[in-house]
């Protein structure tokens, strides 16, 4: 097994509510190898966001908290960084392309003041003149022509596709080793959404960095990824290779995931499978299997017990009490 960049073991977040406190993410483990793309994929809401908040220290706060877990990158634990430290960690170390780049970029500076802020915070040996030319050369890099007329515009001057380039150019400035992709292509068109995954591949194969891809898209993870780590109501399902999960999926919400795809093996004009049931309420999850309620297999131990992950193999793991793997 190759040596992981990052690491995340037991990851627990909780959120502050009227109702009392919300577990938005609970045991979330997983590595991420050098040079590697891990694939987060899960449905809306099943804390794929709030783990990548969490491992850059950018949690909400004081609504949301790390209540347990570690998160290792080369050795040190994120989590225990003193905040002069973590403001050098980020964007030297890790850095994050948010979801929405109409909401992460700042509507009232231009794109030139974002991105040479980012020069100002890591390099202050650089002329001003350095990091103007480093700023063209990022939008240059990014596929963006004409950058310097587009240092002066402002975020709503951009199209969507323009917004993503920028955010992706601000991102990788400072030359990260890990580069975290929270959803980089939603609200997107489809050709706009190739381009956009195709540039994070040929940046991270330039710099070598290591990249977490987080989506719903499972296509996108078939195409883009390395492992992947499928998430259900804030808890890992299952976490494999990107082979051994599509070839041989063990948890039944993986499975029916992958049913519910279109293929060209199905028949044509018949319906596709689907999940039956909701994603419980972070507010009322049920005692065992998060996923029981909705799960053709389940039993009276996935009502009452939550499972433990099993190991399948020597890098697949499976949260399912009758997945059939060796208890790890």
């Amino acid at each position: 097994m190759k040596t992981p960049i990052l690491e995340v073991t037991d990851l627990a977040v909780a959120f502050d509510t009227e109702e009392g406190d919300v577990r938005a993410v609970d045991s979330v483990s997983f590595r991420l190898e050098k040079g590697g793309t891990l694939g987060i994929v899960g449905e809306s809401g099943c804390g794929k966001s709030v783990t990548a908040l969490s491992i850059m220290r950018l949690l909400p706060k004081p609504a949301a908290r790390i209540v347990n877990g570690v998160a290792m990158f080369n050795g040190d634990d994120i989590f225990s960084l003193a905040p002069e430290a973590l403001f050098r960690f980020r964007g030297r170390k890790i850095s994050m392309i948010f979801q929405e780049p109409m909401t992460a970029l700042n509507p009232v500076h231009s794109i030139g003041r974002q991105l040479v802020e980012v020069y100002d915070l890591h390099f202050d040996d650089m002329t001003s003149a350095d990091k103007n030319d480093a700023a063209l050369g990022m939008l240059d890099k990014v596929g963006i022509a004409d950058a310097q007329t587009l240092l002066g515009k402002y975020p709503h001057q951009l199209s969507g596709g323009m917004r993503q380039r920028v955010m992706i150019a601000m991102a990788l400035a400072a030359q990260p080793e890990v580069l975290i992709a929270d959803e980089p292509t939603t609200a997107l068109d489809v050709t706009v959404q190739a381009q956009i995954l195709e540039l994070i591949k040929s940046l991270q194969a330039q710099i070598g960095m290591s990249v977490i891809l987080i989506t719903h898209d499972l296509g996108v993870i078939a195409q883009n990824c390395d492992d992947a780590v499928v998430m259900y109501a804030g808890r890992v399902a299952e976490r494999a290779p990107i082979r051994k999960l599509f070839r041989s999926p063990s948890h039944p919400y993986t499975q029916g995931l992958l049913s519910s795809m279109p293929s060209r093996a199905k028949t044509p004009k018949t319906m596709l499978p689907t999940i039956k049931g909701q994603v419980p309420s972070l507010l009322s999850m049920p005692e065992g299997c998060r996923f029981a309620a909705r799960c053709p297999k389940a039993q009276q131990v996935c009502l009452q017990d939550i499972p433990n992950e099993v190991q399948m193999s020597e890098d697949h793991f499976s949260a399912c009490w009758f997945s059939g793997g060796i208890p790890v």
